[in-house]
C-alpha cells in the first residue's frame, strides 16, 4: 500500500474525525509497516510502545493460557486499533496480535503521540472516539456470550465476517478468512464438539459452506434470522 500516513489516517474510523491539520501531525511521526500472512504485529508481554491500527487486512488477537494453549479473543478488521489500552496505559501487550492475511499497519509511537497530546489537545477526540467505540464492541460481545445461545453467536460471528471481508458472488458471500473449528469455538465462548456440530448442519442445510481458504455464506437471510433468535 502506497497511501501516504495522512491519507491512510484519513481512511481509519479511529482518525478521521480529526482536523486534516491534525491528521497531519500525526501522519508526520506515524510509520506504515507491511505484515504478511502469519506475522506477528506484537507479542504478549511486549511494551506497547506503539498505538496501532490496521489500515488493510485482518489481525487475530491470541492469548495463552496457562496450559499453553492458544486462545483467540478477537479478529480486528481494516480501521480497528489493536492494543489501543495497554498503549494508552503504558502496560505491556496482553495478548498477541497474528496477520490473518497480509495486513497494513499504522504505528504511531506512543511517546511521540503523547507530546502531540499535549501540544494538540483536539487530537484527543479521536483517541477517544476509537476506544470509546471498541469499548462498546467488547461489552456488547460479553454480553452475547453470557446471554445468547450459541447457535444464535455463530451467525452473528458469520454475518460480521460478512460484513467486513465478504464478497457476493453466484454461489453466495465468500469470506476469505480461514477459521478452524477450535478458533470458531473460541470466538464464540463454546466447545470444539459444539462448533463442529454446528457447522456439519449448517454444510448440510446450505446455510455455510467450509471451503479451503475461508467459507461461503449461502443462506444470509437464514443466518439473520439465527442471529435475531
Amino acid at each position: 500500500m502506497s497511501l501516504p500516513p495522512d491519507r491512510l489516517l484519513a481512511s481509519t474510523p479511529v482518525w478521521r474525525r480529526l482536523s486534516p491539520a491534525d491528521r497531519a501531525l500525526l501522519g508526520g511521526i506515524a510509520r506504515v509497516v507491511e505484515f504478511p500472512k502469519g506475522a506477528r504485529v506484537f507479542e504478549e508481554g511486549e511494551p506497547s510502545d506503539f498505538f496501532v491500527t490496521i489500515a488493510s487486512g485482518r489481525v487475530k488477537i491470541v492469548k495463552s493460557t496457562p496450559a499453553g494453549k492458544d486462545v483467540i479473543l478477537e479478529i480486528f478488521a481494516t480501521g480497528d486499533p489493536l492494543g489501543a489500552v495497554a498503549s494508552y496505559d503504558g502496560r505491556p501487550f496482553p495478548a498477541t496480535a497474528v496477520a490473518l492475511e497480509p495486513t497494513t499497519c499504522l504505528m504511531v509511537p506512543r511517546r511521540e503521540f503523547f507530546a502531540l497530546l499535549e501540544q494538540h489537545p483536539s487530537l484527543v477526540r479521536g483517541l477517544l472516539s476509537g476506544l470509546t467505540l471498541r469499548l462498546v464492541e467488547l461489552t456488547n460481545r460479553i454480553v452475547d456470550l453470557n446471554g445468547v445461545r450459541v447457535e444464535p453467536r455463530f451467525a452473528r460471528l458469520f454475518l460480521k465476517l460478512a460484513d467486513e471481508s465478504g464478497r457476493a458472488d453466484t454461489d453466495g458471500i465468500t469470506v476469505p478468512v480461514a477459521l478452524s473449528r477450535q478458533e470458531l469455538a473460541d470466538l464464540t465462548g463454546t466447545t470444539i464438539e459444539t462448533a463442529i456440530r454446528i457447522m456439519s448442519r449448517w454444510g448440510k442445510e446450505g446455510l455455510v459452506r467450509t471451503d479451503r481458504e475461508g467459507f461461503t455464506i449461502r443462506d444470509r437471510h437464514a443466518l439473520e434470522v439465527l442471529a435475531e433468535e
